[in-house]
């Protein structure tokens, strides 16, 4: 009998990203870490989910987690392939994506996000990727799901760069936990908190003076399904 090693606090935050997935009918997604989650989804919960990939791929069904939006296996496996302008203008501008899920090097205490630069525009320490359609994603997807790693330097009180604002944005997933918007203020809060991480650390990890809810809820442990599945896609590369 195979034995399953416990889970890491990245497995732990793609699985729960996974689950979010569960009676979803189709999903925006980005490559990385929101690309593995919903290829996890698609495999344990969600077998009959839609992926759209930036490119222009509807219904893609990689075997692998894909190197990039361009990745060939994209379009060798999806129902059709689109022009971007139709894929912006008609799918996501009019909201027939149900949910994204993105990525971002920094997240405010608003759910707002930088992919743009980190310091000054003008004269940046780290040029990074840029906006791509994540504007306009967060603007035509009903949700929008951030996917991003719990530190002060991603969860931050001011961006260094606005790309995009949090429009539709209603949870951020770390590896600690998970953040969404409070009822009152809007702020994102911690609701929910992964298996091993402590609300002490989870504070601590966060730019800003986060609340904690009241109820906060406990991740459950990631089954031998999700971790088996998980790691046979990371292991194929």
């Amino acid at each position: 009998m195979t034995v399953i090693s416990p889970p890491t606090a990245a497995e732990i935050q793609t699985v729960v990203a996974a689950r979010a997935l569960t009676g979803k009918h189709s999903c925006f997604i980005g490559v990385g870490p929101p690309s593995t989650a919903a290829l996890l989804a698609r495999r344990v919960h969600n077998p009959g989910l839609v992926l759209v990939y930036e490119s222009g791929t509807f219904g893609a069904k990689p075997q692998r987690i894909p190197l990039s939006i361009g990745d060939g296996e994209l379009a060798e496996t999806a129902d059709f392939v689109v022009a971007v302008p139709e894929m912006f203008n008609y799918w996501i501008g009019a909201g027939r994506i149900q949910v994204a899920f993105l990525g971002a090097a920094q997240v405010d205490r608003h759910a707002n996000l930088n992919s743009t630069v980190i310091g000054d525009y003008e004269a940046p320490r780290t040029r990074l990727p840029g906006a791509g359609g994540a504007p306009e994603i967060a603007t035509g997807c009903p949700e929008v799901v951030v996917i991003v790693p719990h530190s002060p330097r991603t969860l931050v009180p001011r961006l260094d760069f606005l790309t995009t604002g949090s429009n539709h944005i209603t949870k951020v997933i770390t590896d600690l936990g998970v953040l969404e918007p409070a009822p009152t203020t809007g702020e994102l809060m911690l609701t929910q908190l992964h298996p091993d991480a402590t609300v002490q650390e989870a504070v601590e990890a966060t730019g800003w003076k986060v609340e904690v809810a009241d109820e906060l809820a406990a991740t459950q442990v990631p089954t031998d399904e999700e971790l088996a599945a998980l790691r046979e896609l990371v292991a194929r590369g």
